[in-house]
C-alpha cells in the first residue's frame, strides 16, 4: 500500500463567516432562539440582522471542519478538505484563502449557487451565538461522496453539522472506513446533538478514533446533569479518545482506562470565542496525528484555542502564527 499523501481531510460545510459585535439587548430584541446556539435559517434572515444592525460587520472564511483544518494546516499538517462551495465570489474568495494557505483545494465540490454564509453574532463577553444559510453547502449529496474522496488520506475529520443531513453524514463515515481513513468527529452544538442522538451513538458503536464535544453537547447527548470528566470517561468507554472541552476551564480527555485533566492557557482579555473550540481540535489532532500522547495533544489543543479567542473571527492572523508554532514546538517536543 503506498504511503498517505494526506495527514488529514476535514469534511464539512465551507461557510464564509460574517462577524458582528452586538450587545446582549440586540441578542434578546432582535434574535429568537437561545444564546451561544446555531440555527439554520434562509439568508432573508441573515440580512434582517445585518441591517439591524447598521450593516457593521466583517468578513472571514470560516465552518467549523475548516477552520480545524486550516489551523492543522498553519501547524504543518498536509491537508485537504472536503465540502461543496458556490460559484459566486464569495465562494472564489473562499478557496483562494484555504489554498494560499497550504491546503490543498482538489477535493473541493462546486456548484452554480452563492456560498454558505454564517452570521456570527458576538456579546461583550465574547460568546457568539450563529445563525447559518449553508447555500451550495447544503446541495452537497451522498452520492457525490465515494471513497476515492478519502484516498490517500490518513484522518478524516468530520464536523456534527453534517449530522442536519443524515444520509449525507452516513455516507461520509462509511467512505471514510472503506478508504482505510481513521475519524473523529466533533459534535458541533447542543442543536445538532439534539437531533441525531441515536446515529452519534451508533457511530461510536462502529468506531471513532477521536470525538470532540462541549459542555452543553455532552450534557444533551447524555440527556442528564453529570460531571465532565464522568462525560469523557462514559464516550470513551466505546473505544475511542473522548475530549470535553470547557472553553476557559481546559478540557477532560478520556482514553481506555485513563483520564487527563487538560489545563487551561489564560489570557490577558477575550475578545471573540469564535471557533475557539475548532482550534483547540486543530491543535489537538495534530499532536495526535504526530503521535504524541494524549496530554500532551490536549496541551497544543488549549494553547491554539486560548491564542483563538484573542482575536475576532475563527482564523488567528497571519503575524501571530510565527509565535504560535514556536510555542507548540516546545510542548510536542520538536
Amino acid at each position: 500500500m503506498s504511503a498517505p499523501t494526506l495527514d488529514l481531510l476535514g469534511v464539512g460545510n465551507p461557510i464564509m463567516d460574517l462577524l458582528a459585535h452586538v450587545s446582549d439587548e440586540f441578542l434578546a430584541t432582535q434574535v429568537s432562539g437561545e444564546k451561544g446556539g446555531m440555527v439554520l435559517v434562509d439568508d432573508d434572515d441573515i440580512v434582517r440582522l445585518l441591517r439591524a444592525h447598521d450593516d457593521d460587520y466583517a468578513v472571514m472564511p470560516g465552518g467549523a471542519a475548516a477552520n480545524t483544518t486550516l489551523g492543522a494546516i498553519r501547524l504543518g499538517l498536509r491537508a485537504a478538505f472536503l465540502g461543496k462551495i458556490g460559484g459566486d465570489v464569495t465562494a472564489e474568495s473562499y478557496w483562494e484563502n484555504f489554498t494560499a494557505a497550504g491546503g490543498d483545494g482538489s477535493r473541493f465540490k462546486r456548484a452554480a449557487l452563492p456560498n454558505g454564509r454564517c452570521l456570527s453574532l458576538v456579546t461583550p463577553d465574547g460568546q457568539r451565538t450563529m445563525r447559518t444559510h449553508l447555500g451550495a453547502a447544503m446541495t452537497l449529496s451522498p452520492a457525490e461522496v465515494t471513497p476515492a474522496d478519502f484516498a490517500g488520506c490518513r484522518h478524516a475529520h468530520i464536523e456534527g453539522y453534517l449530522m442536519f443531513n443524515p444520509a449525507l453524514a452516513e455516507q461520509v463515515m462509511v467512505c471514510a472506513r472503506a478508504a482505510g481513513c481513521t475519524v473523529s468527529l466533533d459534535l458541533a452544538s447542543f442543536e445538532v446533538v439534539s437531533v441525531a442522538r441515536d446515529w452519534i451513538f451508533r457511530q461510536l458503536r462502529e468506531g471513532v478514533q477521536v470525538v470532540f464535544a462541549n459542555e452543553d453537547e455532552a450534557r444533551t447527548l447524555f440527556g442528564r446533569e453529570d460531571s465532565y470528566e464522568n462525560y469523557a470517561r462514559e464516550l470513551a468507554r466505546y473505544g475511542g479518545i473522548a475530549a470535553v472541552k470547557l472553553g476557559k476551564d481546559g478540557a477532560w480527555v478520556a482514553q481506555g482506562g485513563a483520564l487527563h485533566r487538560i489545563a487551561p492557557v489564560s489570557v490577558p482579555r477575550v475578545v471573540d470565542t469564535t471557533g475557539a473550540g475548532d482550534a483547540w481540535a486543530a491543535g489537538f489532532l495534530y499532536g495526535y496525528l504526530l503521535g504524541r500522547p494524549v496530554p500532551v495533544a490536549g496541551a497544543i489543543g488549549s494553547c491554539l484555542g486560548a491564542e483563538n479567542v484573542q482575536h475576532l473571527g475563527a482564523a488567528i492572523p497571519d503575524v501571530h502564527w510565527p509565535r504560535v508554532c514556536a510555542a507548540v514546538a516546545r510542548l510536542a517536543g520538536g
